[in-house]
């Protein structure tokens, strides 16, 4: 049975990673409330572990095609240099390097965005977050004068980080 299930699983995968990137539209839920503006923020599901979040995040990115181009166990660092045992907390960056090299291009500027970042923090009550900047993509691209075809693609990289958010929040592949 679970040779059976674990096949279809791969099964499905693959067929999801022989989709071009645009076929897999975002399902983009609203940002819930956060108490400072410019951060989008979700709670990790209770039943979902703080690795199985990370391991959804990293497969779902994978899958649309946003490189996870480094991954920083913070916490782990502060445990190593105080001997203290600490709440996890992990930055996971993921880029899309065309979208990148073009915004930069345009304007050195951009880099400070870059890449992309979402933290894993485990909550003093034990709670996981997830948790980014959530910038506004059509001020930004009014104030800088950003092209159509490259404001749709920002638009698409922020989907693309909060659908990777939504699935680790989930567990879900």
């Amino acid at each position: 049975m679970f040779i059976r299930t674990f096949v279809a699983g791969l099964v499905m995968l693959s067929s999801l990673l022989a989709l071009p990137a645009h076929a897999m539209a975002p399902r983009v839920e609203p940002a819930p409330k956060s108490t400072q503006s410019g951060v989008y923020k979700i709670p990790i599901d209770r039943n979902v572990s703080l690795d199985e979040a990370a391991e959804s995040m990293r497969l779902r990115a994978n899958a649309l095609n946003l490189k996870l181009v480094s991954e920083l166990p913070l916490s782990e660092q502060v445990e190593a240099v105080t001997g203290q045992p600490q709440r996890v907390i992990t930055i996971f960056q993921f880029c899309d390097a065309v979208t990148a090299k073009e915004l930069i291009d345009m304007n050195m500027d951009f880099a400070i965005y870059m890449p992309c970042r979402i933290a894993l923090i485990e909550a003093a009550d034990g709670q996981g977050w997830l948790v980014m900047t959530d910038i506004d993509v059509d001020m930004v691209a009014a104030e800088k004068k950003l092209q159509e075809r490259l404001t749709t693609r920002i638009k698409a990289v922020r989907e693309g980080l909060i659908e990777i958010m939504q699935a680790g929040a989930k567990g879900a592949l």
